[in-house]
């Protein structure tokens, strides 16, 4: 890292001492008078290759010039002028036009316009334009010997004369100055790409090579899509034979198909074949999608019986991925500002979750275990998914009420409810589930959770042990159609006795949460169901037939967002207040598929219809015929009913009253 000598000067030069001195280039050092010369310091230095190539440019440049000069010379463009004096070109007259239009006296012929623009151009900005360490290599050239010159006169900086009509008709007409031009762009070009190459080191040129290589495959991948694409749209979907519906085809192309089923579909009139019903199509098309998605038939069936065929598809795709991490600050212990700033700063990228929510954070991604943080541990947030937080939000729980989370385990909307009371009223955290009720201890151990009663009751006897609830909240077990992203073993082990046996036992805790409920309550009477499915079996047909057992009616949820439950879905026709309730689905609202309603309890009267009102006569009809009868024997055989005791003081009663 020394500065470069300069041998057999005569005299050392002083360094200026002063400010800014480290900031001006250095000179090269100057050595003493008398030091002895080194071996070889007379014969010249070999040039670089850089040096060697710029030195050849120089000699094409005066090369080039010199064949325009002798040209010039030899009156070639002068007689070509002569002859072609009478056929002006058109390029000459438009010039001529608007240098006449520049002046309006007769002076025009000779002056030249200030904003004119010049055919040729002064200098050649691609052959003069060097990088930054040009002026270096020019300077080590000139020591060199190797100073540029041209031995006509002409210097290196001389510029191109334009601007005149006779240029312009000289370099148009000969068309030698023009390829002269195109010939030095296109090897400015050239050398530039060259440059550029040897100035790379090995591992940037094979990073270029990867980075040209992408490209070129990237091309020709999306020209063959374009050309896939021009032939799917071109090819009409031919419905296979009947001996080939069962035959095992490739994934892409029962992809394939299942966008062409799809399409015809759309527009069935127009693109089905002859003889063709839509039933077979359909039937069809339910084969291709449990192949492709996995899924049992009876569980595929209930999907498209649900969805338009333009929406099942983004559901089925929406539920492969899975939905976005969100966690809920405790508001006991924190607020969502602070805890934001604390995780952010532990390398956790977050955003608050929405306008909806004023405690959830959604997680894009973490350099830390997101359940195992200090801040978790301490208790200041809970993992839980967006769509249980809803449920609790149109519960809308108050300070210093009687509560019931009747399904509450692991626990999270249960600490949500004792967060939104500020740790005050009474909250009955139940679970039939005494494994799963574990859960529900240490999350409220652990969140700081002090107003709670923990219980491992069934739910269906809870009306024998509490009442006189105000607020009542049940996450019904259900088949979790809605959360397959997390359990895909759903699409395969939901069965029909299963869904019967979920409905079944929802109706059973529906019921018995409405008569836990105290009507008379001043703040309350409200009760919340909600479940993780997405089938209106369990979610609409439940309320319904809680509507005609229990006096009691659907109110607004109060959330902002949010589809309207059916009022009808195929030979299904529910209560018209039913699209107070509310669905999510992952395809539109990127959470977990969810379902909520919100009942109002107006009275403990149990409305009766005729059908249950012609049984339970039936039924008394029945019990009284079968008490008659037992008293009539009873009647006709006294002694025999009576059992004869053994001890000898029975003996003299039984005596007495015979």
């Amino acid at each position: 890292m020394g500065r470069k000598a300069k041998f057999g000067d005569d005299g050392a030069v002083k360094q200026i001492k002063g400010p800014g001195r480290k900031a001006k280039k250095q000179k090269p050092p100057k050595m003493l008078p008398g030091l002895p010369k080194l071996e070889g310091d007379d014969e010249p230095k070999k040039l670089s290759h850089r040096q060697k190539q710029r030195a050849s440019r120089r000699t094409k440049k005066k090369e080039e010039r010199k064949l325009i000069k002798k040209e010039k010379k030899k009156g070639v463009i002068r007689d070509d002028n002569v002859k072609n004096n009478n056929e002006e070109s058109d390029a000459t007259k438009n010039i001529k036009s608007e240098i006449v239009k520049q002046f309006s006296d007769s002076n025009s012929s000779w002056l030249k316009s200030k904003n004119s623009k010049s055919i040729i151009p002064e200098k050649d900005d691609d052959i003069e334009s060097y990088d930054s360490d040009s002026d270096v290599d020019d300077e080590n050239e000139k020591e060199n010997g190797l100073e540029s010159f041209d031995e006509d006169g002409l210097s290196d900086d001389d510029d191109y004369l334009a601007g005149t009509l006779d240029d312009v008709d000289s370099s148009n007409e000969s068309g030698i100055e023009d390829t002269v031009l195109k010939n030095k762009k296109t090897s400015t070009k050239k050398r530039k790409a060259e440059e550029s190459d040897d100035e790379l080191l090995p591992i940037e040129k094979a990073a270029k090579k990867l980075k040209a290589a992408k490209k070129k495959e990237d091309a020709e991948a999306n020209e063959e899509m374009k050309m896939q694409i021009n032939v799917a749209s071109q090819d009409v979907f031919v419905f296979p034979a009947s001996d080939k519906i069962d035959e095992q085809i490739p994934i892409p192309e029962v992809e394939q198909r299942i966008k062409d089923i799809l399409l015809v579909l759309s527009n069935f009139n127009k693109f089905r074949e002859e003889n063709r019903s839509r039933q077979e199509y359909t039937e069809l098309l339910l084969k291709d999608l449990c192949t492709y998605f996995s899924y049992n038939t009876f569980l595929m069936e209930k999907m498209m019986h649900l969805f338009p065929l333009e929406d099942l598809m983004s559901f089925l795709e929406a539920s492969e991925t899975p939905r976005p991490v969100t966690i809920r600050t405790n508001s006991l212990k924190t607020r969502r500002r602070d805890l934001a700033q604390a995780l952010i700063n532990r390398g956790v990228n977050l955003d608050p979750i929405g306008n909806w929510s004023k405690v959830g954070l959604v997680v894009y991604n973490s350099t830390v275990p997101i359940g195992a943080t200090p801040e978790y541990l301490a208790g200041h947030y809970m993992l839980q998914a967006a769509s249980s937080m809803l449920p609790v939000m149109a519960l809308a729980p108050q300070e210093n009420e009687f509560i019931l989370d009747m399904c509450a385990a692991p626990g999270g909307k249960a600490s949500h409810i004792a967060a939104i009371m500020k740790n005050t009223g009474v909250l009955i955290a139940n679970d039939v589930n005494k494994n799963r009720a574990k859960a529900v201890i240490g999350n409220f151990h652990r969140m700081g959770i002090a107003n709670s009663v923990i219980s491992t009751y069934d739910g269906r006897h809870i009306p024998q042990l509490f009442k006189n609830f105000d607020r009542v909240l049940l996450d019904a077990p259900c088949t979790g159609t809605g959360v397959i992203s997390k359990d895909s073993g759903v699409k395969m082990s939901k069965d029909e006795t299963d869904l019967q046996r979920c409905f079944t036992l929802q109706r059973e805790l529906l019921l018995a949460a409405i008569d836990s409920l105290n009507f008379k309550s001043s703040t309350g009477g409200y009760l919340v169901y909600s479940t993780c499915s997405v089938l209106a079996e369990e979610n609409e047909c439940v309320i319904d037939y809680a509507l005609k057992k229990r006096d009691v009616k659907l109110v607004d949820t109060g959330l902002s967002f949010g589809t309207e439950g059916f009022t009808n879905l195929r030979q299904h026709r529910f209560h018209p207040t039913m699209k107070l309730t509310k669905r999510f689905y992952p395809h539109t609202h990127n959470m977990d598929g969810f379902f909520v309603a919100k009942l109002k309890k107006f009275s403990n009267i149990i409305p009766k219809n005729d059908e249950s009102e012609d049984n339970e006569e039936e039924i008394e009809s029945n019990n009284v015929d079968t008490e008659t009868t037992e008293v009539e024997d009873i009647v006709e055989k006294p002694v025999a009913n009576i059992k004869k005791p053994k001890h000898g003081r029975g003996k003299n009663r039984v005596a007495k009253n015979k």
